[in-house]
């Protein structure tokens, strides 16, 4: 590991914001971490080796970078604050030059990123903004087929969403969807306490391990809407709640039929599987008869 000098305290990181003219912005959801114990574990917990190239999210003051650099082949950070992102090569050319070359930075916003420089993203490691965890994930996963896992610390109970298992309170849209492309578990939970400004939400640390997507002939495209449409009414039986999607509840219930589930289930009873022979069903069916206005 990078020796205790290389990573930054809560003094440090203070003056570095300082000497940027820099208070950290809801707007961007900056939560920066003061610990060095913290990016230490997310770092262990996310099992990253010199065979990684590690894509950071929002690296920020470079906490989480500085100690990514020494473990990973390469890191990739991408932020989306131009002073923070012109500061980061410098941050890390004072603290850890032996390491400087590893380090890419891409100025952008994650949320719209489809493409990377290489090499390509073998795992995601970052403290990400809570207002687009999510999304963040999802679009990764999506647009990066090298990621074979993601160790992110986000909102406590975006975590637990990501995490939950069908039949649970917790299960919904952003459970589902992570199903798809990975196995999901809750990895631990982080103080309050470590990051500068003090959030007032709890945060708790998620890893997805990347697998094989669902069998099925429907398209990611077609399962996610399906998805959408089930729990846009979460308390209606599946028979009620994808009748729009379906073209009818009858409809809808031969879908249901067809893929081996009972129309009275609800879609927090299903996982991404069955949803997946759901909108394969919708396929085989014949098209729905038009409507002649004339």
């Amino acid at each position: 590991m990078v020796e205790q000098s290389g990573f930054l305290g809560a003094a440090q990181i203070r003056q570095i914001a300082a000497d940027l003219g820099l208070r950290p912005t809801k707007q961007w959801g900056q939560n920066f971490v003061v610990d060095a114990n913290t990016v230490k574990r997310i770092v262990r917990l996310a099992g990253v080796t010199a065979d990684d190239s590690v894509v950071e999210v929002g690296p920020g003051l470079g906490s989480l970078t500085l100690a990514l650099l020494p473990e990973a082949g390469h890191v990739t950070a991408v932020e989306v604050d131009p002073t923070l992102a012109q500061a980061l090569p410098g941050t890390v050319g004072r603290l850890a030059p032996a390491y400087a070359d590893r380090l890419t930075l891409v100025p952008a916003d994650a949320m719209q990123v489809r493409e990377l420089p290489d090499p390509q993203p073998t795992a995601l490691v970052a403290n990400l903004p809570y207002n687009v965890s999510v999304p963040v994930v999802l679009n990764f996963l999506e647009a990066f087929p090298t990621l074979e896992r993601v160790l992110v610390m986000v909102q406590l109970e975006v975590a637990e969403r990501l995490a939950a298992k069908p039949g649970s309170k917790a299960y919904g849209v952003p459970s589902v969807k992570a199903a798809w492309y990975a196995a999901v578990r809750l990895a631990g939970t982080v103080p309050r306490s470590v990051f500068w400004p003090v959030p007032n939400v709890e945060s708790g640390l998620v890893l997805l391990e990347r697998r094989a997507e669902p069998s099925t002939t429907a398209t990611r495209r077609d399962v996610f809407t399906c998805i959408d449409a089930a729990f846009a009414q979460r308390r209606k039986t599946l028979r009620a709640a994808l009748a729009g999607w379906a073209g009818s509840a009858p409809r809808a219930e031969e879908c249901l039929r067809a893929a081996g589930i009972d129309h009275r289930t609800r879609g927090e009873q299903l996982g991404i599987d069955e949803f997946a022979a759901i909108a394969a069903a919708r396929d085989t069916l014949p098209p729905p008869p038009s409507t002649n206005l004339c």
